[in-house]
């Protein structure tokens, strides 16, 4: 199974930065432009992994969280948390068990692309059929 990428942040540099990364390691990611954005393309069938921006406008990373869950669009997805913040705060309560991962910008990019490799891996395995 090809588990996709999906970049959720509000600033078009950090966008095309990530989606450069991604192309010159031989991937493709799915950006969005906010959290709507973000909805739109779970409700088009998107699953995989969801690198989500806390801090944009309109709707939050957590805010944007809170309606996948209200959705039911959270199954099939891993969630990664990105960050200016530093560290989790008092929004994310509730969410916990939403977020696999809380990563700090600015990213080292080696270390965002194996935190995705990883999580693409764990959910090609939940996605397995199991003999």
């Amino acid at each position: 199974m090809d588990v996709r990428v999906m970049l959720v942040d509000d600033e078009a540099m950090v966008r095309a930065a990530v989606e450069d990364m991604f192309r010159v390691k031989g991937g493709a990611i799915t950006t969005a432009a906010g959290g709507e954005d973000c909805l739109a393309q779970l409700e088009a069938g998107f699953r995989g992994v969801i690198l989500m921006d806390v801090m944009m406008p309109r709707m939050n990373g957590w805010a944007t969280i809170r309606e996948i869950v209200r959705r039911g669009l959270y199954e099939g997805n891993v969630i990664i948390m990105l960050t200016g913040i530093g560290e989790p705060d008092s929004q994310m309560e509730g969410l916990q068990e939403y977020v696999s991962d809380f990563l700090a910008k600015p990213i080292d990019p080696r270390h965002l692309y194996e935190a995705v490799q990883h999580y693409r891996l764990l959910l090609a395995e939940e996605a397995a059929p199991h003999v």
